[in-house]
């Protein structure tokens, strides 16, 4: 059993409340087919009347063949003709539910890709939430001690033509909490506001420094690693304002007297007086017990730089394969996570293009996550690729391994970005950033971006230690520098700041700021743009 009746008074007291989704996740694990078709028969009573079943011929009587008898899969491109109706104020095109808001995707170029909220899908998301929270709190009563820092994005950034607000599914889900768990929380939700990331960095450790902070809580371990260097490049302000219980340093230097006082830093804001330490390491600062934030794709080669920044080995924890479009396996333990098959309609396509339900999958074989869900996404191509590792009971144990179509190919290679990564932390240990692109020519080569002071990446070791790994892991590549149609990569050392840089456009162009992804992997003119400085990005 995952989650035990025994255990901790707060373990015990937050598992009570959540009684229903400790019940389906258990039910799911023990009898997977039985909870997929629920979910079907959840599913098909939404779409009840609206214009998505008409179009698809849905009676609300299909069995999982029918079902994909009668809706393609689709990517979002693929279905934006319905989501843009709803973006407008349709009813009853997608769900009978009413849609509450709309979620903007992270890493968007070009045109948002919006994806709508509806009661019942914010439900099943929160009680996967809950049930992560649940597995800490299992595992470790001491976190139940302190505050839970998160960083998270804005709820609401703007509205569609239609009125529903739209913005991020983080500061969505930071409000949907119960008063007692945003009450743990030590930074407000005025401060995630805050327009300029900058000064929403700065604001968020000023808070942060005066509390009892336990645990960490971010999705991508390079936002961990990006406030560890503002707190080092901040400390004496930071230090200063904590010293005098103000928020007037640095760049809250320029914050109005009206905003300041908005974000606690008015003379009745609450900030109160902390006298830090001499060093600018958040576990010298904090209990700090625990951090979590996703651990797959290219997030290896940012976790190992965290002990580092954080001053100690922290443990850290998975959270989740989640998307804006859902919450699709829930991390019960530190092993890998658990399909929440209680939750979503999950299908997993293999490389043979068949779609397989989850009792279908095999052990160390990868798959694309096919989803459908209650806000309306049917059937959708998540464009996650995730391998199975495990089970526990009869739901499959999954990993995010990349994005699909993430690689580099320039004669066939298809070099993964799993596969830079664990050759860029081999050759560049102590780099902040590494970024890879085809460097087209008469001979094609990888061309990679660095930033970092320790080893300057024009180093022949450090190439040819990167070389070397992608031409262990990948054969058609190892197979291309053999013959010489390909030839050794070329490195260039960007200036300090530039990964940094990145980030703040895209936040600025509107992505969300804790669900950002580093450029692991780009196309040339992306990758000319991070290398250039003043170039767009």
């Amino acid at each position: 059993m995952v989650y035990p009746p025994a255990g901790n008074g707060p373990y015990r007291l937050l598992r009570g409340f959540n009684a229903g989704a400790v019940r389906a996740f258990e039910t799911s694990c023990a009898a997977p087919e039985a909870a997929q078709r629920t979910r079907l028969d959840v599913l098909l009573a939404g779409l009840r009347g609206t214009a998505f079943a008409s179009d698809h011929g849905l009676t609300g009587a299909e069995d999982l063949d029918a079902w994909r008898a009668k809706v393609p899969i689709r990517t979002h491109a693929e279905q934006v003709g319905w989501l843009d109706r709803v973006a407008a104020g349709e009813a009853d095109v997608l769900t009978r539910a009413p849609v509450r808001s709309l979620l903007e995707t992270s890493g968007t170029t070009g045109r948002p890709k919006w994806l709508p909220v509806t009661a019942p899908w914010a439900r099943t998301v929160a009680d996967a939430q809950a049930l992560w929270v649940l597995a800490l709190l299992r595992d470790d009563e001491g976190l139940a001690k302190g505050k839970a820092l998160s960083v998270v994005s804005p709820a609401e950034h703007m509205r569609s033509p239609g009125g529903l607000a739209v913005g991020s599914n983080t500061g969505r889900m930071f409000q949907a909490q119960p008063w007692w768990v945003r009450w743990r929380a030590p930074v407000p939700y005025a401060v995630y506001c805050v327009e300029d990331p900058t000064l929403r960095a700065y604001c968020v450790l000023r808070h942060a420094l005066g509390q009892p902070v336990t645990s960490w809580t971010t999705a991508n371990p390079s936002t961990l690693l990006l406030y560890c260097r503002r707190l080092v490049e901040w400390w004496e302000d930071l230090a200063a304002d904590a010293h005098d219980g103000t928020l007037c340093r640095g760049p809250a230097a320029a914050l109005t007297p009206k905003l300041r006082a908005a974000l606690g830093g008015g003379p009745f804001g609450g900030l109160g007086r902390v006298r830090l330490g001499a060093e600018p390491l958040p576990a010298k600062i904090w209990n700090l017990r625990r951090v979590n934030c996703w651990m797959g794709g290219s997030a290896p080669f940012f976790l190992s730089r965290l002990p580092r920044a954080l001053g100690a080995e922290i443990p850290v924890r998975e959270v989740g394969v989640t998307a804006s479009e859902g919450f699709f396996a829930i991390p019960v333990d530190d092993d890998a996570s658990v399909a929440w098959l209680g939750g979503h309609l999950l299908e997993f396509v293999g490389d043979d293009g068949g779609p397989r339900m989850a009792w279908e999958v095999e052990v160390g074989r990868e798959y694309r996550l096919v989803v459908s869900t209650e806000a309306g996404l049917y059937r959708y191509d998540l464009g996650d690729i995730v391998r199975i590792v495990g089970w526990c009971e009869g739901a499959p144990r999954m990993v995010f391994v990349r994005k699909a179509g993430n690689v580099l190919n320039a004669m066939g290679e298809k070099v993964t970005e799993d596969q830079v990564v664990t050759a860029a932390r081999a050759a560049f240990p102590e780099a902040v950033g590494v970024s890879v692109s085809i460097g087209w020519g008469e001979i094609p080569v990888l061309r990679v971006a660095v930033e970092g002071d320790a080893a300057h990446p024009s180093s022949g070791d450090a190439l040819e230690r990167f070389d070397r790994s992608l031409r262990g892991s990948n054969v058609e590549y190892d197979g291309r520098r053999a013959s010489g149609r390909m030839g050794l990569p070329t490195a260039l050392w960007v200036g300090t700041g530039a990964f940094a840089a990145w980030r703040e456009a895209r936040v600025r162009a509107g992505a969300p700021d804790a669900q950002v992804k580093d450029p692991i992997v780009l196309d040339s003119d992306k990758w000319d743009a991070l290398v250039t400085p003043g170039a767009s990005r």
